[in-house]
């Protein structure tokens, strides 16, 4: 099986060409979102459609012709993604950290084999020479930096534990933690059509139990049906043009956001006590969970004080069935969270994010949602 997968590497090894010269750009992040940042959820994906076009891919089809949701270069991605899950069966790695490999690999790359990124940052999981990687020739053969990858995961201790998104941070470190959880379902599709195409691969997909598992819709991020990336950018502490509260919003939840969004705009103060955010005293201000407490307060519900607590107020609710007044949870894990919004219908979550930045309104895009909590 290492010859198979190391064979296919070399077949499907493509040079990227690349417009100028000394391109350079400021994380892996911003070298993915050079190609068009990804903006819809992927939480329905059709693993039947995308094993399809998969299969018509390998089979030789024109790129032209094949549409994968998710996938912008197809013909490019899928040889990419084949060497990734084949490396993974070779060195006989689970189903579940074939699944990490390759949204790590979307994230960083977009599943392309690229020879720029930030600082000396380079191929499918944009690593590094300078850290140890290997050297940029190796980096750029897309079954040894899968195999590398492979190698750190496996090291990490619990790893099969973890969300997609924590084992894939355990090896990448990234300076965007939670990028790599809007990836996970179509990694999952992914895997399945391409493990289809060794021998044995589609029944065992590597050792362990998890090969029946399907991911957690807690590390989607993503709402039923709607992301909040229909209203564009938002300015910081502004109401995006277009938003009402949904008419069908609990009552209490209704009045909950209504005052939630009377401190958009004021600065963060973290241990602020949020009842008087915009008076002269900074720990009148709002932090993340004194909002939420706050806002509730006023309608007669009473929270704890931190997100640690507020992570076991209420009811449990999966991210797929949100509803406005919503308690969302995210950063850390989900036993212990460390940051709390509100969801207020149409994709859109109220926060005090960190220090520096004001309450405001985002994407729920955004997220990567480990909990959520209805509270009325």
């Amino acid at each position: 099986m290492k010859g198979l997968a190391a064979g296919i590497g070399v077949v499907f090894l493509s040079p990227i060409l690349i417009a100028g010269t000394g391109m350079m750009l400021a994380s892996s992040a911003d070298a993915v979102q050079s190609s068009g940042s990804f903006s819809s959820c992927l939480s329905d994906i059709d693993s039947d459609k995308v094993a399809e076009q998969v299969t018509k891919i390998l089979d030789g089809a024109s790129g032209k012709d094949v549409h994968v949701e998710g996938l912008d270069l197809p013909a490019e991605q899928v040889p990419n993604a084949q060497t990734i899950v084949a490396a993974g069966l070779s060195l006989d790695v689970p189903k579940k950290g074939q699944i990490i490999a390759l949204a790590t690999a979307m994230q960083e790359s977009r599943l392309r084999n690229l020879a720029y990124g930030d600082r000396d940052s380079l191929g499918l999981f944009q690593q590094r020479p300078s850290q140890g990687w290997g050297s940029a020739e190796q980096i750029r053969d897309p079954t040894y930096a899968s195999e590398q990858f492979y190698k750190h995961l496996l090291k990490v201790s619990g790893w099969q534990q973890m969300t997609v998104t924590q084992a894939a941070q355990a090896v990448q470190k990234s300076g965007l933690p939670d990028a790599y959880a809007q990836w996970e379902e179509l990694a999952t599709a992914l895997q399945a059509a391409t493990a289809k195409t060794f021998p044995g691969g589609g029944d065992a997909g590597g050792k362990g139990t998890d090969q029946d598992k399907k991911p957690s819709t807690s590390t989607t991020g993503c709402a039923p049906g709607e992301d909040g990336s229909g209203f564009g950018r938002i300015p910081e502490g502004s109401v995006p043009k277009g938003y009402s509260i949904p008419k069908d919003a609990h009552p209490r939840a209704r009045k909950a956001i209504t005052w939630a969004m009377q401190q958009l705009g004021t600065l963060y103060q973290w241990g602020g006590s949020c009842t008087n955010s915009h008076g002269p005293d900074p720990m009148g201000r709002c932090d993340c969970s004194s909002l939420m407490q706050q806002a509730y307060a006023h309608v007669g519900v009473t929270l704890t004080r931190t997100t640690y607590t507020q992570v076991n107020e209420g009811k449990a609710v999966s991210p797929s069935q949100l509803e406005p007044g919503d308690l969302i949870f995210s950063r850390g894990t989900a036993a212990r969270p460390e940051h709390v919004g509100m969801y207020m219908g149409e994709g859109l979550v109220i926060e005090a994010p960190r220090t520096t930045k004001p309450v405001r309104i985002t994407p729920i895009k955004d997220w990567t949602i480990l909990a959520a909590r209805r509270v009325i």
